[in-house]
């Protein structure tokens, strides 16, 4: 076991690892110290000297992403001195740095307007015109945008193509003043994982291509969800404004940090699928081949429960713990048989041995903890015997519509898909990311979210529509 020793921050006593890194237990407990280099999934590199802090009993500040803790150490954040050495610092990265705050997209986020503001440089001692300049706006690939002039050379993004993803894309080109970030020739950015190059960039030097000039920041609003673009569960932020008269619509995803799931990080693919959001939703409850109101359906298929006696539920494994809860409930009380079955659901192409993950759907795992079979055998034969079918966000029957024939098929939908065209009932459903619910991932970490978003007309989710059923059978209805 690791050794704890006692130290002293700012007159505050604390506890720590031996060893450890001065600038991790001082980020651990949300102590203001600006940094630009270090970062805590890429480790030291001590080339910005941002974080500078004084220690009893050395002659001169020392920076404490290299600094160990030690025994008794006493160690000072703030104070006239050490302030004074870090706005000196920040001078000088201020030199060359164009004056584009207003229109810079990154405004809002920086790092470098952060301490800016708080050191209160307001006028400069250095002539404009003497700047040195590099290029701006260099599609450098994987919808990264670089704009060289505002780098500040932390270097994070060439080490976490170098330690990550190993791709070695981008370097430091030319010397002093005169270096600028680039990538190799005939190498653009194209890793899977590009795009985090953007979220690690304490400025503007990298952005996104998606993001760029779609929203200000500060007009956003943000809630924690994990990614249902595979069985890791990576954790994300979910960013989402509501303007006037329009509905609440989601602009990014953001990995949110979790060590014991997907660290600092996730993929492009699972970052960008917020697009998907959108796009062709389900919004209207469809009766026979018709158009109809959500509580006619709801009721249609209330009767269609309670008159037929083989009934199928056929799960997506993307529903939450609690809905695949509620509807083995409701299976359970109408004698129904109730399937995972979802093969389609798997690339092995798109797995890696970082966290991508060759299952496509976010709770799997919650089958098994649920007892729910996904078996061909036992999804073959409860087919076969089964008259009415109900489909909750499951793609199996896309383009298989000879599976369906002769039965009533009931389904649940946030998307537009072919199989609510072989239904005799649809009904919308809320989609993933309006509706809370437990997930367990691939490592069977159980993980809660709570959705933020606020729509106009919410979509009933399936937790509701099993809930108002499963009341009617109580009360005697069927």
């Amino acid at each position: 076991m690791s050794e704890m020793i006692e130290f002293t921050v700012n007159g505050m006593q604390m506890q720590a690892t031996k060893g450890s890194l001065l600038i991790d237990k001082l980020l651990d407990e949300n102590i203001h110290i600006p940094h630009f280099c270090y970062h805590q999934a890429l480790g030291k590199d001590g080339n910005c000297r941002m974080c500078m802090v004084e220690i009893e009993g050395q002659k001169r500040p020392q920076i404490a992403c290299d600094t160990p803790i030690k025994d008794g150490m006493v160690v000072r954040t703030k104070g006239e001195n050490i302030e004074k050495v870090r706005r000196d610092i920040l001078e000088l990265e201020l030199i060359n740095h164009p004056i584009d705050c207003p229109t810079c997209d990154q405004a809002g986020e920086c790092k470098l307007q952060d301490y800016y503001m708080e050191s209160g440089f307001y006028e400069s001692r250095v002539n404009t015109d003497d700047k040195v300049t590099h290029r701006k706006r260099v599609d450098i690939g994987s919808n990264v945008m670089l704009d060289q002039e505002r780098c500040v050379l932390c270097t994070r993004c060439v080490r976490f193509c170098k330690d990550i993803t190993k791709t070695g894309e981008l370097g430091v080109i030319t010397r002093s003043d005169h270096s600028y970030i680039d990538i190799f020739p005939g190498k653009p950015l194209s890793n899977p994982y590009a795009m985090n190059v953007v979220d690690i960039c304490p400025v503007g030097a990298l952005t996104s291509k998606d993001f760029r000039f779609k929203q200000r920041v500060w007009f956003l609003e943000t809630f924690d969800a994990i990614c249902n673009g595979c069985s890791k569960g990576c954790n994300i932020h979910v960013d989402h404004r509501k303007e006037k008269y329009k509905d609440d619509q989601i602009f990014r995803f953001r990995p949110k940090v979790n060590r014991s799931v997907n660290g600092w990080f996730m993929c492009d693919e699972g970052r960008l699928s917020y697009t998907q959001e959108e796009d062709n939703r389900f919004k209207t409850a469809i009766l026979n081949s018709s158009e109809t109101n959500l509580n006619n359906a709801i009721a249609t298929l209330f009767k269609e429960l309670s008159t037929n006696k083989n009934i199928l539920f056929v799960l997506s494994a993307n529903l939450s713990y609690e809905e695949m809860q509620n509807i083995k409930n409701l299976a359970k009380s109408l004698d129904a048989s109730i399937s995972g079955y979802s093969p389609n659901t798997y690339d092995e192409n798109f797995a890696d041995d970082y966290l991508k993950k060759s299952d496509k759907t976010a709770n799997r795992a919650s089958f098994k903890e649920l007892l729910i079979d996904e078996s061909k055998e036992y999804f073959d034969s409860s087919l076969n015997t089964s008259d009415l079918v109900v489909i909750i966000d499951n793609s199996i029957f896309e383009n298989q519509k000879e599976l369906l024939k002769n039965k009533k098929v009931i389904s649940m939908f946030s998307h537009n898909c072919l199989t609510i065209s072989y239904s005799n009932i649809a009904i919308p459903i809320a989609s993933f990311y309006e509706k809370s619910g437990t997930y367990i991932n691939c490592d069977g970490i159980k993980q809660k979210v709570i959705s933020g978003m606020n729509k106009d007309e919410p979509m009933e989710t399936v937790t509701t529509i099993i809930e108002n059923i499963q009341s009617m059978i109580e009360k005697g209805a069927l």
